[in-house]
Parts: C-alpha cells; sequence; structure tokens
C-alpha cells in the first residue's frame, strides 16, 4: 500500500479540523492514520484513513473518522502527461462549488436524498480533499471483481440521473457555466492516455490473433488503434440541440459507496464519490462506462435497454420538475438513439477499462505500467487479458460491436 504524505501530520489534521469546526481551541488527543487501498484498488489519488480523537475548547470529546485524498506522488514523466488533465484542481472545485449548487437545486423541488459526500477541507496548495469517512455511516465499496447486480445498478442509476439532471439545470441558470469542464479521458488537449488506451487495445488485439475465432477482429483493432484517441475525442464532444450534463466521467464499482441493510444484506444507498474525469457531454458516457465495467454477467450482455429505461424516466423527471428548457428532452426512443450514438465508449469500456478494473494481478499494477507503454507498462496490459473473465467477455461482446460498426476506421459519434 502506498505510504501516506509525510505532510499529512498531527499539526496538519488539527489545522483541518480547526478550520472546519471553526474552534481555534480544537485539540487532537489521538491520531491514527493507515493507507486505505492497496495497489490495483484506485489509481486517481492515494488515499489515507485517519482516525482522530479530540476535544474542542468548550471541553466536548469528539471520534471523527476522515478519508484523505492527495495527488499520486509518481515520476516526472508521468506527473507530466497527466498535467493537462488537471484532476485535482477541477475535483476541488467541483466538491466546493458545483456539487453544493447541484445540492440546492434539487433541494428547490423538495429532493433531499444525498447523493455525494462533502469535501470538509480542501488543501490546493498540496492537491488534498479531506472527506468524512462513509465507512463509519455503514458505506463500503462493492466487489469490483464479483461486480454489481440489477438492485445496485437500480441505486446508482437513480442518483446519477438525478446528479446529470441538476448540472444541466445548473447550466441553464449560470449561462454555461459548466462548458469550461472539457477535459475527460479523450478531450482535444492532450493524448496523456494514450499508453493506457490505445495500449490497452493493442494488448486485447495480441491475445484475440492467437484465438482462431477471434483473430479477424483482432487485426481490425490493430488497424482501429491509430485513429482511437480521435475516435474517443468526438464522443466525447457534447453533442448540440441534445440535453448536455456534467457527466461523471468514471462511473464504476470503485467510485461509488453502498450502504447495506444489516438483516437482508441488501444494499439501500449509494453515494457518488471520485470527480477527478468530470466532464461536460453526454450522460450516455456514464452508462456506457457503468454498464461495461462494472455489471455483472448477463445483466450486462441481456438486460441494458431494462436499464437505460430505468435512468431515462429518472433523468428526465428530474428535468421536467427543474423546469429545464435550453434544448428538448429527449422522448426514450430519442434517447435510445443518442445511446447508439455514444456506444464507442461502451467497446471502450469493454475491452480497454474492464481488464484493467477487475484485475487480481497486482504484479506492476501502479499507474505509472497503466499510463506508458514501455516495457513494463506492456507486460502489465498483456497479463490482463490472461483473465478468463476478460476472454469469456472478449468472445461474447466483440462480435456484437463489430456487428455494431465499432471495430471500422471511419465510425463516428
Amino acid at each position: 500500500m502506498a505510504a501516506a504524505p509525510e505532510w499529512l501530520t498531527h499539526d496538519y489534521i488539527e489545522h483541518a479540523l480547526r478550520s472546519h469546526y471553526k474552534d481555534l481551541g480544537l485539540t487532537i488527543t489521538k491520531l491514527q492514520i493507515n493507507p486505505a487501498l492497496g495497489p490495483g484498488e484506485n489509481y486517481g489519488g492515494v488515499l489515507t484513513r485517519a482516525r482522530v480523537e479530540f476535544t474542542l475548547a468548550n471541553k466536548e470529546k469528539n471520534l471523527q473518522n476522515l478519508i484523505v485524498k492527495t495527488e499520486i506522488d509518481d515520476d516526472e514523466l508521468t506527473q507530466e502527461l497527466m498535467a493537462p488533465y488537471d484532476i485535482y484542481n477541477r475535483e476541488m472545485t467541483i466538491y466546493q462549488d458545483v456539487l453544493p449548487k447541484c445540492r440546492e437545486l434539487l433541494n428547490e423541488i423538495g429532493d433531499t436524498e444525498r447523493l455525494f459526500p462533502t469535501a470538509i477541507y480542501v488543501d490546493r496548495e498540496r492537491m488534498a480533499i479531506i472527506f468524512e469517512d462513509l465507512s463509519v455511516a455503514g458505506y463500503v465499496m462493492a466487489d469490483r471483481v464479483r461486480r454489481l447486480n440489477e438492485e445496485h445498478t437500480h441505486l446508482i442509476l437513480r442518483k446519477l440521473a438525478k446528479f446529470h439532471a441538476a448540472t444541466a439545470v445548473l447550466n441553464e441558470r449560470e449561462n454555461g457555466c459548466l462548458e469550461s469542464y472539457d477535459r475527460g479521458f479523450f478531450n482535444r488537449y492532450t493524448n496523456a492516455y494514450s499508453g493506457y488506451f490505445v495500449g490497452g487495445l493493442l494488448a486485447a488485439a495480441r491475445w484475440m490473433s492467437k484465438v482462431p475465432t477471434l483473430a479477424h477482429y483482432g487485426e481490425k483493432l490493430f488497424a482501429l488503434a491509430p485513429h482511437y484517441m480521435d475516435i474517443g475525442r468526438e464522443c466525447f464532444a457534447p453533442t448540440p440541440g441534445q440535453v448536455n450534463v456534467l457527466a461523471h466521467g468514471d462511473v464504476w464499482t470503485n467510485n461509488v459507496m453502498f450502504k447495506y441493510d444489516p438483516t437482508t444484506g441488501r444494499p439501500v444507498d449509494v453515494l457518488l464519490i471520485d470527480f477527478q474525469y468530470s466532464f461536460w457531454g453526454s450522460p450516455c458516457i456514464d452508462l456506457h462506462h457503468l454498464f461495461n465495467t462494472s455489471l455483472k454477467e448477463p445483466l450486462r450482455r441481456d438486460q441494458q435497454n431494462g436499464l437505460f429505461q430505468f435512468y431515462h424516466k429518472i433523468f428526465t423527471d428530474s428535468l421536467r420538475k427543474l423546469n429545464y428548457r435550453q434544448n428538448p428532452i429527449p422522448s426514450l426512443q430519442q434517447f435510445k438513439l443518442q445511446v447508439e450514438q455514444k456506444r464507442f465508449f461502451a467497446l471502450h469500456s469493454t475491452v480497454v477499462v474492464q481488464p484493467v478494473m477487475i484485475s487480481q494481478d497486482p504484479t506492476d499494477a501502479c499507474f505509472n505500467a497503466l499510463m506508458n507503454d514501455d516495457e513494463r507498462g506492456t507486460r502489465f496490459k498483456n497479463r490482463l487479458y490472461n483473465n478468463p473473465t476478460v476472454q469469456q467477455n472478449l468472445h461474447s461482446l466483440v462480435p456484437f460491436f463489430d456487428r455494431k460498426g465499432l471495430l471500422e476506421v471511419n465510425q463516428t459519434c
């Protein structure tokens, strides 16, 4: 596990809590710091858990459990690659400004359901955000390898639909305030993720080329590789005349936290976390990513139509309640056409992203290996396709994507 940052000390956390509680007399009496996740569990930042006992100026004693999210301390090359995304500053702004406004909008229509955690301290100098540790309230991450059933998925879609609708209305009311969020995974500023995305595509193609029934699909992926980042950029571009939203940008099992009924073991609530790659574009991107990285089979293979319909009902109802007017609210049929328009991202999420998400091999499982196409990075990506689950999914889904025309060089989004 990654070690906690050296600056994450008694004095630092005490200062953060004094700021949050507006109490200069607050004093920490006991502090425990431990890593929150192991290698391969999350590539978006370093997560550290802090258990803090403290006393307020009025002598009231308190216990608070915190999660501290900090930037990855990687080599200079990787830091240089990631600089154009500016993920930490952007996420801090979303937590400080955008999410509170979304909460206010939903409160206007009497919807007080909690969608996401609240940041209690933001430090732009050290690129750090401190949250209340949701695990204390009973929230946990689901198993990324076992993946999610329909009940889990419905909970996510309900929250995601409301978040999407609120951002569409916020952008309308505040004169395009969210349209500058144009640095999703695919964007016009950088190809920094090509080491991961094209590298993963080529690793999949190499594995498929060795399987007689998939070899011709492998050849198509090899041909697609030089055009892959351009197609992705087109897919991520907002579509004029449609309802665009601030997409979460990276909705998958490890970027949501569930609460379970202690008696039945069934999920009863979920919160969305990790807004580093949020961008202005189609809500369908989030749905394709979630469905094709995080759903159990055969839910992912056979039941997506029902899931799109479930999301659409909540999304459009929320837009109407919030009096959205900027673009026509899509009918279900129109929304299904928009889903097809962005289905390239379903291919991407299946072939390139999910193999990383469900990997259980910790060898070289670090952000450097993920992002780079050097020998170590190539070895890491090649091993992803030794996973029998990944192989089964490629056998099942790549022919479907081919019939959709998504392996063609001249496709458009």
